[in-house]
């Protein structure tokens, strides 16, 4: 009986060794379960959110969320600064305070986005138009607010500087021109979703595949989630009063954006005004689409199209995506009643 007795310490000590090499194999060498890295913060007026799908040992530190923080920050404040329509000093105000009749030289990325912006202006028959803003601004969505709603007057007052023939763009320089010093151009349809393209970039460069990029709704996916699996972006239920899932897609590689008037509106005079002008009347658009959700290769040519299909409403919307083969999806009506219509290729995407 005294054997076992002399025998357990030896035991403890391998089954000790056992379990430290063990756990030192587990640390070093075996798979690690992945993790996610998630940064948040503003910019353009609204706020993001970056998902990283990182190794848990090596990268979920305090250093590393840091870095990621200022990879995204960096990247979407280069378009901010360029792009803005607030900051005077931003290089498309810049165009836009200046003068008429002359050649302006632009950025790489702004001359980019110009030539994105006259493309999908082409490719909707002028539904998507980024000089619209001074209509958008007349009609209650500028600063200051309006109390009056615009007569016909000053509607055609303001369409006579707005159309993308007021502009000649040079694409090898790149470089921008204007007919009338009034004409300005906005950019605040697609460049946002630039943004998500551009912090997408900047995390592939530093070397991360797995992630989502998400800027005031606006979304790119890259690879694979946390579990292993294409991501899955959910298209909102167009309600005012309450933020609930309607539909989901899955995406391994990809944008989605969603454009609607459901809570961004405002009232004047007792009168409902959608913030979508329709560039060929110069007046709010009073059809019955609720929302449309586009999903592209680049989150800027969703944000656009997504704008011109709304635009353009639920019928002639719809046949454009059709005839364009673009995944989209058409929420028509009343949280109440809704009406899908679908493309063939949204609805192959689409998790059932």
């Amino acid at each position: 009986m005294g054997r076992p007795l002399k025998r357990r310490p030896v035991f403890l000590v391998v089954a000790l060794i056992a379990f430290v090499a063990l756990s030192v194999w587990r640390l070093w060498f075996a798979p690690v379960p992945p993790s996610v890295v998630l940064v948040r913060g503003e910019v353009m007026g609204t706020t993001y959110t970056v998902k990283v799908v990182a190794d848990r040992r090596e990268e979920q530190t305090a250093e590393a969320k840091v870095a990621l923080h200022a990879t995204v920050q960096e990247a979407l404040d280069a378009v901010d600064d360029s792009m803005s329509t607030y900051d005077a000093e931003s290089e498309l105000s810049k165009f836009n305070d200046g003068p008429a009749g002359r050649d302006v030289q632009l950025s790489p990325a702004l001359g980019e986005v110009v030539a994105l912006a006259l493309s999908i202006g082409a490719r909707s028959q002028g539904a998507f138009d980024v000089t619209v803003g001074p209509l958008v601004d007349r009609w209650g969505f500028g600063k200051p607010r309006t109390d009056h709603l615009p007569d016909d007057a000053q509607i055609e007052a303001l369409r006579e500087i707005t159309g993308h023939a007021h502009l000649s763009f040079d694409p090898e320089r790149p470089a921008l021109r204007k007919d009338d010093p009034r004409v300005r151009v906005d950019l605040s349809a697609i460049a946002k979703g630039y943004g998500v393209d551009e912090t997408a970039a900047a995390l592939h460069e530093a070397g991360w595949d797995d992630f989502m990029v998400e800027v005031g709704g606006e979304i790119r996916v890259s690879g694979q989630t946390e579990a292993g699996r294409p991501w899955r972006l959910a298209v909102e239920k167009p309600s005012p009063q309450e933020r609930a899932i309607y539909q989901v897609v899955e995406l391994s590689e990809g944008a989605l954006a969603t454009s609607g008037d459901y809570r961004n509106f405002t009232v004047i005079e007792g009168t409902r005004v959608s913030h979508t002008i329709d560039p060929t009347t110069g007046r709010p658009v009073t059809h019955a689409l609720a929302s449309v959700s586009v999903v592209a290769p680049t989150c800027a040519e969703a944000d656009a199209l997504a704008t011109a299909l709304n635009v353009l409403g639920p019928q002639r919307g719809l046949a454009l995506a059709r005839a364009q083969e673009l995944p989209a999806l058409f929420l028509v009506g009343e949280p109440d009643s809704l009406e899908a219509h679908a493309t063939d290729a949204w609805t192959k995407i689409r998790v059932k």
